[in-house]
């Protein structure tokens, strides 16, 4: 069962929940805009639903509401960004911003992030560049709840890879993939619907395949993108993801990351301080003039839009179903789960904020 809540109710709502935990409002207004183009873009997993993560994080002193955000090595085109333990939902795209200046100054800028907190979706990130007619990319660490091909142990997180692209008239082509056959958001998801999950998605703590959504809550493990015999592929880019974010610019890596989901405490021996991103923006007319550059990247989407399909069904961009889904929910709300609207009613009844 769904209940129906319109975007301007829920932004009111959680940026009201955000202030309540400490965040100045520029903050707040920030974050809330940040968690929930999630839910706009249909990736129920990451929007509102984690809302009640992040105050449980923030109670339990691993979320800093007021972070001073800054940098701390940098170079023309690259820096290292410190957190301050901030909510990555604030961070990253403070971060994003200085990879943005850094391209405008000199082509291109890149920039990994330590001490910061789970930043939602990669995708929104990623296009924040989009309005200055630059390439975005996004990506992130996340909680060890991936095993390498052939292990037991949770070794990597999800550590999704957005890549956002400029175009002239066709809209402008998001890429945002998770490194796992599916993110662990989508085991929440089945675990509020108590539905099984598609075989490929998780093992169990023996490293037999599993359709139990309790899979990897119950010691087993998210698998890699690429099945059972591709998954040294998707290990392979989680394993870049992971270096990028966080080897780095000197955060917790592998199996030390700080987790986000409750089932797991943090390690006890740290490597590097909070969790790590990774954020780059490229110039389009650092390489050529950025109108002949989305000429023929509408021609790219147009061509393969049209592209002759499977009965029944038709090619898409990458960003295609999101941007359809975010168009049909600013007109009729967003759907939320019964669990996870109990989540927000707590919440409300918490901080005295009205849903």
């Amino acid at each position: 069962m769904t209940t129906t809540l319109p975007y301007s109710q829920l932004f009111a709502f959680s940026e009201s929940v955000f202030r309540a935990i400490g965040c100045p409002d520029e903050d707040a207004t920030l974050a809330t805009e940040t968690l929930l183009s999630a839910d706009l873009r249909g990736v129920d997993s990451h929007g509102v639903a984690r809302l009640i993560g992040y105050v449980r994080l923030w109670e339990a002193g691993r979320i800093n509401a007021r972070p001073r955000v800054g940098v701390t090595y940098e170079t023309p085109s690259t820096a290292v960004v410190d957190g301050d333990g901030g909510l990555g939902l604030v961070v990253g795209p403070r971060a994003m911003r200085v990879a943005m200046e850094k391209a405008r100054q000199v082509g291109t800028g890149w920039v990994s992030v330590k001490n910061s907190n789970h930043f939602g979706i990669a995708g929104y990130h990623a296009m924040l560049p989009l309005a200055h007619d630059m390439i975005g990319v996004a990506m992130t660490n996340a909680s060890p709840l991936v095993a390498p091909t052939h292990s037991l142990e949770r070794l990597l997180g999800t550590n999704p890879i957005a890549v956002a692209v400029p175009a002239a008239e066709q809209p402008d082509f998001v890429l945002d993939m998770a490194t796992t056959t599916a993110a662990n958001g989508k085991l929440e998801i089945a675990q509020r619907k108590q539905q099984p999950i598609p075989e490929g998605w998780a093992q169990d703590a023996a490293g037999v395949g599993s359709t139990d959504p309790n899979a990897v809550k119950n010691g087993g493990a998210l698998l890699p993108l690429g099945g059972a015999t591709g998954s040294h592929k998707g290990y392979g880019l989680g394993a870049v993801v992971d270096i990028f974010s966080a080897v780095l610019s000197g955060a917790n890596y592998g199996p030390w990351v700080p987790p986000f989901v409750a089932f797991l405490q943090p390690a006890a021996n740290p490597v590097g301080q909070g969790l790590g991103h990774f954020f780059g923006a490229m110039r389009v007319d650092a390489f050529r003039p950025a109108a002949e550059f989305k000429a023929d990247m509408d021609n790219w989407i147009a061509t393969f839009r049209a592209a002759r399909a499977t009965e029944g069904q038709r090619v898409l961009i990458p960003g295609d179903p999101e941007r359809e889904t975010a168009a049909v929910r600013l007109l009729e709300g967003i759907p939320l789960l019964e669990p996870v609207l109990r989540d927000l009613e707590s919440l409300g009844q918490k901080f005295g904020v009205r849903l």
